[in-house]
């Protein structure tokens, strides 16, 4: 079943995707809350929505992200985007090892998240716009310190995910030792929709890895395309590191990571030694498919002038107040 939030006439709804479009789940019921109630319980509602309301066409709507996730988790799965992003940054070509050890992620903005056909605005300051091609998924229940076995019974679903990264800024942050953060923190895109975990289980290989065809365009012209399989852990064991030692809650998302081949521009740099194809402008349309899943479609839009930062200011490390500091 596949789950979808929309905005019609100022007005947002939750409901499922049906054969001849939306059917509204009643009242105020958000997809988070059917998360929430647990898989069978959401099924259970999405059956009654599709036999008891009347389809709202695809689109006459604004596609929003599927839910409001409380947080957002990104990893970096695919051994392939690594290395080549790692020869775009540094000009070297080998993946740390500390990156074969355990599954890497960072938190982002869960405030970010933008719909499938949403409109995205260059963030300030920056001129080296990137996507990342990516499938998310929903964790369905609370659970802490999971095995990945465990893990499996706590996914909902998936989505497609498209991490977009400023990688200017994105540079400039890391050489600190922290981020991603204003390098990535500007737009995610989440969407079309929400499938539950049970309509992809067929593509799953002999390992349990999930073979889902991902794709990604640029004003109509290939750029990537990648296998989800290609990722170096499961979902399951993403979850069971992300659960270590803390918890994970229903309706957080996790991230896949870029897929390799040309899922983001930033690998192609690193592999190619130029920056063919070009960052990102105002006026290109980014359109990712993932098989099994859907289509999400974004424009490049100019954004708002950036307001000024202040450098760092040289202190004088004093321990004890001057006079002119006492009340």
């Amino acid at each position: 079943m596949r789950f979808a939030t929309w905005e019609s006439a100022g007005r947002s709804s939750a409901g499922v995707v049906g054969e001849h479009g939306l059917h509204a789940l009643p009242g105020t019921t958000t997809v988070l809350d059917l998360v929430r109630a647990g898989l069978p319980a959401a099924l259970e509602a999405g059956a009654a929505a599709l036999d008891n309301s009347s389809p709202t066409p695809i689109d006459s709507v604004r596609l929003l992200p599927p839910l409001e996730p409380p947080t957002v988790r990104d990893f970096a799965a695919f051994e392939e985007h690594v290395e080549g992003v790692v020869r775009s940054v540094s000009g070297g070509g080998v993946v740390v090892p500390e990156w074969y050890e355990a599954p890497a992620f960072y938190f982002t903005n869960p405030y970010a998240l933008i719909g499938a056909h949403d409109d995205v605005p260059v963030p300030p300051g920056s001129h080296v716009l990137d996507f990342e091609l990516e499938v998310a998924t929903v964790i369905g229940k609370d659970g802490a310190s999971l095995t990945p076995e465990e893990a499996r019974d706590h996914v909902f679903g998936y989505t497609v995910l498209n991490d977009w990264s400023a990688r200017d800024l994105q540079g400039r942050e890391m050489k600190v030792g922290l981020g991603p953060a204003k390098g990535k923190d500007f737009a995610t895109t989440l969407g079309p929709w929400l499938v539950t975990a049970d309509e992809l289980d067929a593509y799953r290989d002999d390992e349990g890895f999930l073979q889902l065809d991902m794709r990604v365009s640029v004003n109509g012209t290939e750029v990537g395309q990648d296998l989800l399989s290609n990722m170096s852990w499961m979902f399951e064991e993403l979850i069971s590191y992300a659960s270590r030692g803390t918890w994970v809650k229903a309706g957080d998302v996790l991230g896949s990571g870029t897929c390799g081949n040309g899922g983001c521009l930033g690998e192609l740099w690193g592999r190619r030694g130029t920056r063919t194809p070009p960052p990102l402008e105002p006026g290109d349309i980014v359109e990712m498919t993932v098989e099994g899943i859907g289509s999400i479609r974004n424009r490049v839009v100019p954004g708002e002038q950036p307001t000024p930062i202040t450098a760092a200011r040289r202190r004088p490390r004093l321990r004890k107040r001057t006079a002119s500091g006492r009340t």
